[in-house]
């Protein structure tokens, strides 16, 4: 080896690059980055090339003094933190100073800027360091050009011109959900692919996601003091393929984090099939002591110092939000069209028929639907559903606690976040027949509605099976204790975690220098192979301290035991016993997915059934 000797400041800075400057979405994270630490209200981005060719980032923030222009493009300068108390509660999105300084040493880069007050603007070259006057209204203009054109090895890495510009259009996006108070623009090639005004998180979330996430989604806002989650997460039957619709920032900062990650999943289990992914865009807020941002490179990556908390509290927030179920949202003043192909229903809830509808069905046109009955139906069906119209109109009536009283002993109410509509009309109304053994039809003031009776009862029982177990867990003492050899890790885990694992239901304890004894555990698990489980759980609880593994593989023989008590195809029910089992979906949480995430049930408005049929058009 040779002797040790200084590196050039342009091959460090080359070096840098390498950790810095992945690929032209790289170069737009940190110029964007700058920007919005710079208090621009409007960004306008220009791509050429997928980014290779040409990143024009353009801002109307503070920008940047005179004698600061050649300070940026020097390593480690920034004037973002100064001290080790600034790095410990980092406030911006850039603060290491290297990202200039490494954009620099691999691309043509300028950067114009015109600071607050200043008489002109000044324009530096990133390769010779040369000042000159420049043209320039406010805000700072830096230009990257070619890039990697000094490191062509590194260039044949770059992939297609497509690719590329798809990873410089998810980092727009990254950026733009986190500011909707900032205006942007995307242009590539010329064309404009994005204009962005300021607006609210929900305009923004839509522009960006499609509306059609949000019709799908529901809002998260949980509130823990020190911790604050808000955004949308989208409902199981949503769910995608891949995971290229999951945004979590922190304190504004586009992160991925396993243990974020590992929450939302959690959250999850039960009502997403297990091969798919949810949609969500979650900003958590919480004191930036309490995050440690530093950790990465590309800043892409965090360390909570208080995970466990961090965990829990993200956990339960969505946990609650996706629990309750898609009945109580139905829009019946939507839903209910005033006149076949007029548009939809007014205050007063009410169907009218055209002469010729009247005429081919018996009703009055003048006379409109009471919203506590069906509306009549043409005249070939009208025995059999006078007949099921009495049945579940009767147990309705019966249905009802007397005034003054409380209802009737076993049967079931309807959760206070589901309440019946004013009139009395429950969410997914009442049944009217069985179809091949299978589902269940009924009818509500929206339409019509279909129901998988084994999924949506297994959903019940499910439910009701993790209702009754909880709390302390019932404990199996073993006859003779489950002795395995662990490494120090585990044992190190198993003494942190004593508490946490008789709360569970384990009796662990060391039997030697690397070997555990479970000497009990829960009685649900008594037949699970021991060790196996046990090594599964100190691995979860190392990662994630709020893992709830034991919880997860209790609740997976519940649902074996929910599916084989639920009933099954080809079951006939009664129309009491289904309008029974619609009124407990309305009572049971998750009662939208069955145990392995498949949807219970669908709405069919009566806007959908006349645009099938072509009513009025």
């Amino acid at each position: 080896m040779s002797v040790i000797h200084r590196l050039s400041d342009l091959l460090v800075n080359q070096i840098a690059a390498g950790e810095v400057v992945e690929r032209p979405a790289s170069v737009l994270k940190e110029v964007l980055e700058n920007a919005v630490d710079a208090g621009a209200r409007a960004i306008e981005v220009q791509l050429e090339q997928g980014g290779v060719r040409r990143i024009r980032v353009a801002d109307d923030g503070c920008g940047i003094d005179r004698d600061d222009l050649a300070l940026a493009l020097e390593r480690h300068a920034t004037s973002k933190i100064a001290t080790l108390d600034d790095l410990e509660q980092v406030g911006t999105m850039g603060f290491r100073g290297e990202a200039l300084a490494a954009i620099a040493a691999v691309a043509r880069t300028s950067i114009t800027s015109r600071a607050t007050g200043a008489g002109h603007a000044w324009r530096i070259d990133g390769g010779d360091r040369s000042l000159a006057p420049a043209a320039l209204n406010q805000g700072t203009v830096v230009d990257v050009a070619d890039l990697y054109y000094n490191t062509p090895a590194r260039r044949k890495f770059l992939k297609t011109e497509g690719t590329e510009y798809a990873h410089c259009d998810d980092m727009f996006r990254r950026v733009a959900l986190a500011r909707p108070d900032v205006g942007m623009q995307l242009s590539h090639n010329g064309r404009v692919v994005h204009r962005l005004p300021p607006g609210t998180p929900a305009v923004r979330i839509g522009a960006l996601m499609g509306d059609d996430f949000l019709q799908h989604a529901r809002e998260v806002s949980a509130d823990g003091g020190l911790l604050r989650l808000t955004g949308f997460a989208s409902l199981p039957a949503y769910s995608r393929a891949s995971r290229d619709a999951q945004f979590f920032f922190v304190n504004g900062r586009f992160v991925r984090d396993k243990l974020l990650t590992h929450a939302v999943r959690e959250a999850y289990t039960d009502i997403l099939h297990g091969s798919r992914h949810p949609a969500y865009v979650l900003f958590l807020e919480l004191d930036p002591a309490g995050v440690d941002v530093n950790v990465h490179p590309a800043k892409i990556e965090v360390r909570f110092r208080e995970s466990r908390a961090v965990h829990q509290f993200v956990y339960h927030a969505l946990k609650r939000v996706l629990a309750e179920s898609g009945a109580g949202r139905i829009d019946t003043q939507a839903a209910v069209p005033s006149a076949p192909g007029t548009g939809f229903g007014g205050a007063a809830n009410t169907l009218r028929y055209t002469s010729a509808d009247a005429a081919s069905s018996g009703h009055d046109s003048a006379r409109p639907w009471p919203s506590s009955t069906p509306p009549a139906m043409p005249r070939q069906g009208q025995l059999a559903m006078d007949s099921a119209s009495r049945a579940y109109l009767d147990f309705a009536a019966s249905a009802r606690p007397p005034a003054g009283g409380a209802p009737s002993a076993g049967m079931p109410t309807a959760p206070r976040s589901l309440p019946d509509d004013s009139d009395g009309a429950p969410p997914l109304g009442f049944a009217l027949a069985q179809l091949h053994g299978v589902y269940i039809l009924a009818q509500n003031r929206a339409g019509l509605v279909l129901v998988d009776m084994h999924a949506a009862h297994e959903r019940i029982l499910y439910e009701k099976l993790k209702t009754v177990l909880d709390g302390r867990p019932s404990v199996q003492r073993l006859l003779i204790p489950a002795v395995f050899s662990v490494g120090a890790k585990d044992m190190a885990a198993a003494e942190e975690c004593s508490e946490v694992l008789a709360a569970m239901g384990f009796d662990v304890g060391a039997a030697g220098p690397q070997e555990l004894a479970v000497r009990s555990v829960p009685a649900l698990l008594a037949n699970a192979p021991v060790a196996e489980l046990m090594r599964n759980l100190l691995e979860e609880l190392r990662e994630f301290p709020a893992s709830d593994v034991v919880t997860a593989r209790r609740n997976e023989l519940l649902a074996t035991m929910a599916c084989h008590g639920a009933v099954r195809a080809n079951r006939q029910l009664t129309i009491p016993e289904m309008n029974a089992l619609l009124r407990d979906m309305e009572a049971t949480e998750r009662a939208d997915q069955c145990n392995h995430g498949r949807p219970t049930w669908t709405q069919l408005t009566m806007a959908d059934l006349d645009r099938f049929f072509m009513r009025g058009q």
